[in-house]
């Protein structure tokens, strides 16, 4: 057993999200190119009897702290792999729940990779793979923690050529979307049959090009469910040098692509002024090695 592990839990961006049928076990098919930042949640591993998680960062409080947490949900998954393992995991929480961003599930697969080393399990990430399948829709994205294709109901992923480390704003306008009702209020969607990248991006140039005969099918129902998002996304397309302004997942979080830091940073500190309720980060694509976790 490993002394201490840290692990980071990455914001997860849909930078498109196509919605096709309700399939037979009630789930609607998706196809999605995803992509993690920067920022994101963070989660410290280190002995303990029996499980125990402690949460804390701003938005501690909107959480879970009973066995319905994903986090605890991944950690039992593997605790009965090598006997009676115990862990105390502490999480800091700093991205907004309910937003679009795989925040629970980024950090119940910062769990399984972070309780993976921790106990020395040496699961393969295929292992894991299947096993974050099991635990919500958007998990085996956030146990790759890097750009990748995303399939099926989300359970079936594929990684792609990593993408340029270009700026991006996030913004959520305060307002927790529940997924449910979004998907339920569809009416108009893309359907399935995008492809993924057909290689290497050079900068977000490339990727707003392939981007343009993408969208994210559930923006619509999600700015009629809360009015706010329309805001955020007028809010990022004013700015000068934002390239690209779209909602991730069912919201309420949207981002804005930009080419240079200056222009994020300025656009950042403006959405923040104006909009001082509002949570703005900015922030950058992240690196494939973002979400590996790190002994001490």
């Amino acid at each position: 057993m490993t002394g201490y592990v840290s692990v980071f839990a990455p914001a997860k961006i849909n930078l498109f999200l196509h919605v096709g049928e309700k399939r037979e076990d009630g789930y609607h098919a998706l196809e999605s190119l995803v992509a993690f930042a920067e920022t994101g949640d963070r989660l410290e591993i280190e002995p303990g009897d029996g499980l125990s998680l402690d949460i804390a960062g701003p938005f501690a409080n909107r959480l879970l702290r009973d066995d319905n947490n994903l986090a605890l949900k991944a950690a039992r998954a593997l605790q009965g792999m090598k006997g009676s393992l115990g862990a105390a995991i502490a999480l800091q929480k700093n991205i907004p729940v309910a937003a679009g961003l795989g925040g629970g599930s980024a950090d119940a697969a910062a769990t399984l990779r972070g309780l993976n080393a921790f106990w020395d399990l040496d699961l393969s990430e295929s292992a894991l793979l299947e096993i974050a399948a099991t635990l919500g829709s958007d998990v085996p994205a956030c146990v790759l923690s890097r750009a990748c294709w995303m399939e099926g109901r989300g359970e079936f992923v594929k990684e792609v050529p990593a993408l340029p480390n270009f700026p991006i704003i996030l913004v959520n306008p305060g307002v927790m979307v529940p997924t449910g009702p979004i998907f339920a209020d569809l009416n108009a969607r893309t359907g399935i049959g995008a492809m993924p990248p057909p290689g290497v991006m050079q900068n977000v140039w490339d990727l707003v090009g392939y981007l343009a005969d993408a969208a994210n099918d559930l923006e619509a129902p999600a700015c009629r469910f809360a009015p706010l998002i329309e805001d955020a996304l007028s809010a990022l397309d004013r700015e000068p040098g934002c390239v690209l302004a779209q909602m991730s997942g069912s919201g309420a979080t949207c981002f804005g692509l930009f080419e240079q830091e200056q222009f994020a940073v300025g656009a950042a500190e403006r959405v923040a002024q104006d909009h001082p309720e509002w949570w703005v980060r900015v922030t950058r694509i992240a690196s494939p090695r973002i979400g590996e976790p790190v002994a001490r």
